[in-house]
């Protein structure tokens, strides 16, 4: 059975943004797009720029420190295909996010 932690509350990220979370330790970072929540890896495999702090840009986050592009619901790099960070499993229960370790 699946192990889920509370991140944080959904109010805690806007529509159209994202939010770096700790999951145990490790930073993951929670979007909202259009009320529902995706989680991938907060750091971005080019050099480590944190992807809770960039821009969205429909369903892909913007690295804020050299523009990389990740689909938040898949993790996949939009220009490199065989590049990703890794996803995780979100459900919220009423107003809190949780997310799968």
């Amino acid at each position: 059975m699946a192990n889920y932690v509370k991140v944080c509350k959904t109010g805690d990220i806007p529509a159209g943004s994202g939010k770096t979370v700790d999951l145990n330790g490790k930073p993951v970072a929670v979007f909202n797009l259009e009320g529902s929540f995706y989680a991938i890896s907060d750091t971005c495999v080019h050099r480590g720029g944190p992807l809770g702090e960039g821009e969205l840009d429909g369903k892909i986050v913007v690295c804020p420190w050299h523009g990389w592009r990740y689909d938040i619901i898949t993790g996949v790099n939009e220009l490199n295909p065989s590049v990703s960070v890794q996803k995780y499993q979100v459900k919220v229960e009423g107003e809190d996010i949780l997310v799968e370790e």
